[in-house]
């Protein structure tokens, strides 16, 4: 399998309700020097025929004792061979191939033990899953079921790069300078970025290349520079805002909170309007020359916006902020291992892979299979949105605890909301599609839609909650689960180590690449600005699975009694509906539908 041949066994053959082939059992003792089994009537005969020699012999019946030892040891250990080799091929997936690092025996034993803890929430779908993507493999076509509405899409083309945008106010003096400290993770900080493009040119200001704040949750102390191609991104708005790398020498020694410049995003009302920055944001920067907007979380509306403000906000997004050519690289080396034997390329990879995509030599095996296609997976399933959604997902007390625990110390504002008001239950939560979905829902959603048991899936995003007792459901209908850990070498990792936001770099890419993209939370960043990103360079071509959260849980609600057939009826056109792509409603985030005048343009 190419550079994916590092495997391990899988556990992909379980029975419909999950039941796991027992260990055989260690022979026991009768009483000292007797077994049971094959082994003790070996000896049992060695013994007998011991007794009945004489003296003469005795030497020919030490060798004949020896021997018959030596036979029965080998049997039992030939019994007990046979047994682990029934395990072993009763959980080997697709005959040994697996595009896992292996650790052999080791693993299978481990996953073993682990099933004793898996955590399923809907037993009875599970089985009937199961039962579903075996027979999906007669399906060749698992990724042709949901290709993108092309004629919705074709007629839009991307053009946020060469529209007149910003009216020329480079003649007229600046306004001050804008400096912003941007909170959340990559994706919460690559909006933010593109929101202060957006209000320097509003305020006719220049903006310092913005900074990143530490997180802890994300845990990482990258900054602009190395993530971005800085200089790049100052070139090609050039003609749009000034940017510039540093305040100048005059302003540097300011205090700026002193001075009253520091905006915090208890100052901002989230989405505020061009109005509330002209009007009380102008005249302080006019007044200190410098202002300082510290977290700057969603913080710019959509709507009102003018046209070439919104614009302006495309080509950000859209255009000028490239990876460092260390990400690119890296990124270009995990989508062409993913894809094993395809030279192919689209127009997401020369967006987002430059000329690293060309350059980059791939290892070429078993040449005879053909090109990997892939679907890129989107579990949003990380410990901070469970604990943030105060869902329940069958953990029992030491979940909640656990839960509970880690609100107080990273959503403190959460927990002092829910002990003065009463929230919503868990129950209801759900039925409102509040909750994320579980890998083991993910997974019936895809086995709904077709994909089959060998369908490769890129698993995108950091530590599952639950680890592998919540993942067991999922590898076990799609075994070909495959992540950047798992295709890169621990050398080429090794400069990503400890920064989420790199490392999430990497997940973008192959997740806006993939041959089909599927998210399990609309709501999530990531999921939107990937979304977004294959609707304005994918020119119709990549497909987005978007579950309706609402309607797919009062679907799973029926779990005891809807039938498979109907279940999979439901779910597609739950998908089907959700495929349409519809030009961008007012209020809605241009990052995620950029179909929109002044972003994409459609012929008259």
């Amino acid at each position: 399998m190419g550079e994916l041949g590092r495997t391990r066994p899988r556990l992909s053959q379980m029975g419909k309700e999950g039941y796991v082939i027992p260990k055989p059992a260690p022979m026991k003792k009768a009483f000292p020097g007797r077994y049971y089994g094959v082994k003790g009537e070996l000896l049992g005969l060695g013994a007998a025929k011991v007794a009945a020699c004489g003296k003469r012999q005795a030497l020919f019946c030490n060798h004949l004792r020896m021997a018959l030892f030596v036979i029965g040891l080998m049997g039992s250990f030939f019994v007990l061979d046979s047994l682990m080799l029934v395990v072993i091929h009763h959980f080997n997936f697709r005959r040994g191939s697996a595009p896992r690092k292996s650790s052999g025996l080791q693993d299978v034993q481990s996953h073993i033990s682990s099933e004793r803890t898996e955590k399923i929430m809907h037993g009875r779908l599970v089985a009937l899953g199961s039962a579903a993507v075996t027979k999906n493999e007669a399906l060749l076509g698992s990724f042709e079921i949901l290709k993108e509405p092309y004629s919705q899409t074709s007629t839009w083309r991307p053009c946020a790069d060469k529209l007149n945008q910003v009216p020329q106010g480079h003649t007229r003096k600046r306004s001050g300078f804008i400096l912003v400290s941007a909170n959340g993770g990559l994706n919460q900080q690559r909006v933010a970025v593109c929101n202060a493009v957006a209000v320097a040119a509003l305020l006719n200001a220049s903006l310092v290349i913005p900074k990143f704040l530490y997180s802890s949750v994300w845990k990482d102390t990258s900054q602009f520079g190395d993530i971005y191609q800085e200089d790049f991104f100052i070139n090609y708005l050039k003609n749009d805002v000034d940017i510039v790398k540093e305040l100048p020498s005059h302003l540097q020694s300011l205090d700026i909170e002193a001075i009253g410049s520091l905006i915090t995003d208890n100052d901002i009302r989230k989405e505020s309007t061009p109005d509330y920055f002209l009007k009380v944001i102008l005249p302080l920067l006019r007044r200190n020359s410098v202002v300082h907007f510290l977290g700057f979380g969603n913080r710019l509306a959509f709507d009102p916006l003018p046209l070439d403000l919104q614009s302006l906000r495309c080509k950000c997004n859209f255009h000028a902020l490239k990876f460092v050519p260390r990400i690119q690289e890296i990124g270009s080396l995990l989508v062409r291992r993913i894809r094993q034997y395809n030279t192919s390329l689209n127009i997401l990879d020369r967006c987002l892979l430059g000329k690293y995509m060309l350059d980059t030599p791939i290892k070429r095996n078993n040449t005879s299979r053909g090109p990997v296609r892939y679907l890129a997976l989107h579990m949003r399933f990380e410990m901070d949105m469970v604990a943030y959604s105060l869902c329940d997902f069958d953990g029992g007390e030491k979940e909640r605890k656990e839960l509970q625990a880690y609100r107080e110390i990273h959503f403190p504002t959460l927990t002092m909301i829910i002990k003065t008001n009463n929230s919503l239950s868990p129950e209801e939560l759900r039925s409102l599609g509040r909750c994320p979905l579980t890998p083991e829902e993910a997974a019936l959603m895809l086995s709904a839609l077709g994909y089959n048991h060998e369908t490769y899936i890129y698993l995108a995003g950091s530590q599952i909650y639950g680890g592998q007792s919540r993942m067991l459901p999922f590898t076990r209908l799609y075994p070909n689960v495959i992540t950047k850990e798992d295709i890169l070498t621990p050398v080429e990792l090794a400069p990503f180590r400890n920064y989420s936001s790199q490392l999430a770099a990497l997940d973008f890419i192959a997740c806006a690449t993939a041959d089909v993209f599927a998210m399990t939370d609309s709501g999530s960043q990531l999921s939107s600005l990937v979304n977004g990103y294959r609707i304005y360079h994918g020119r119709g071509h990549a497909p987005t699975i978007r579950p309706n959260k609402k309607r797919f849980a009062r679907i799973l609600s029926e779990n005891r009694t809807i039938q498979w057939v109907d279940f999979e009826e439901r779910v597609r056109k739950m998908i089907q509906e959700n495929q349409r792509v519809i030009a961008r409603r007012r209020g809605r985030s241009i990052y995620r539908l950029p179909m929109t005048p002044g972003c994409m343009c459609k012929p008259l």
